[in-house]
């Protein structure tokens, strides 16, 4: 599978393949958005194949910059799969994840399922 572009409830969204090149450098994550100006609103990534280990290591603040590279270009990012060994161990990420989980920008959400969902909701109340 590469990365896909599909509509869903509405939204385009950049489905990235789990296979497909980490997201190490903050270029990465540029050459990511790059990407999505064929007409995605939402990029979601897979993170136990496409985000490096150092993203979930909030002290290096490499998750930050890559959250605000999408922000920036207003673009929505959905973190998606099991990221809780992760949580259990950073109470900083945890904290994180909830804000992040309370906002229209960055979503931490456990599968495409739960995107769907949240994608269903927000043009619910849109309507």
């Amino acid at each position: 599978m590469k990365d896909l572009l599909q509509e869903r409830h509405g939204v385009n969204v950049l489905v990235c393949d789990p296979a497909g090149p980490k997201v190490v450098t903050t270029q990465d994550a540029l050459d990511l958005i790059g990407s999505v100006f064929l007409g995605a609103e939402v990029v979601a990534v897979l993170p136990t194949s496409r985000l490096d280990e150092q993203f979930f290591s909030l002290g290096n603040r490499f998750a930050g910059e890559i959250m605000q590279k999408f922000v920036n270009y207003r673009l929505r990012l959905a973190v998606i799969g099991d990221i809780s060994q992760h949580m259990a161990a950073s109470s900083a990420l945890r904290a994180l994840v909830h804000e992040s989980n309370t906002s229209d920008h960055i979503w931490f959400l456990p599968d495409l399922d739960a995107l769907d969902a949240r994608l269903e909701e927000k043009s619910a109340r849109t309507s």
